[in-house]
């Protein structure tokens, strides 16, 4: 085995843990495709391995436009707060890091999804207080009746959005993922650097 299969090998092996980066908030996810990329250009030079680099930054730069395009707008169709946009990525920090004592098994996967639903329920409820809406008929006295609920079911409302919108975001990254694998196969085994 020649130093340029060893680093095809080494190469695949970084594009494939993008795959599972995409879905696990400890691993890169689609940064790892150009960072394989960059290992087979360096393999077999940048004249000939350009292609897959070029697939790589561009899958990388569509994953990012389908994250941000997921999360804002999950939360827009409702007309989210900024409170519920800072909450969610609060939350997306305290639940990838497992400090959510609800949380004592299932470790970052599930402290994903979890802490941004619950920080930007908490965001949107927060500027649903602040928007003067706490003196309004029905506000946040339990007593007072169906307005409590109102608000707290927005609240609720917005944070399942938020996270629909990640959930919807991560398949696409994933999707996107496979694609550079796929790519990458294809370009290096039978594209201009193959020979």
């Amino acid at each position: 085995m020649t130093g340029t299969d060893l680093l095809w090998w080494a190469a695949l092996v970084v594009q494939l843990l993008a795959i599972p980066g995409t879905l696990l908030p400890v691993l890169p996810g689609l940064v790892l495709l150009p960072l394989g990329a960059l290992l087979w250009c360096w393999a077999v030079g940048f004249g000939v391995a350009w292609p897959v680099l070029l697939l790589a930054v561009l899958l990388l730069l569509l994953g990012w436009g389908a994250e941000a395009l997921g999360v804002v707008l999950g939360a827009a169709r409702l007309q989210a707060s900024r409170w519920a946009y800072g909450g969610a990525a609060l939350g997306l920090l305290v639940g990838v890091l497992g400090l959510l004592p609800a949380l004592p098994v299932g470790g970052p996967l599930l402290g994903a999804l979890v802490g941004p639903l619950l920080g930007a329920s908490l965001g949107e409820l927060v500027a649903e207080l602040g928007s003067g809406r706490r003196g309004a008929p029905g506000g946040l006295d339990p007593a007072a009746g169906p307005g409590a609920l109102a608000i707290l079911g927005r609240s609720l409302q917005v944070g399942l959005a938020v996270v629909s919108g990640m959930l919807v975001s991560r398949l696409a990254q994933m999707l996107l993922a496979v694609l550079g694998v796929v790519g990458f196969l294809l370009l290096s085994l039978w594209g201009p650097a193959a020979g």
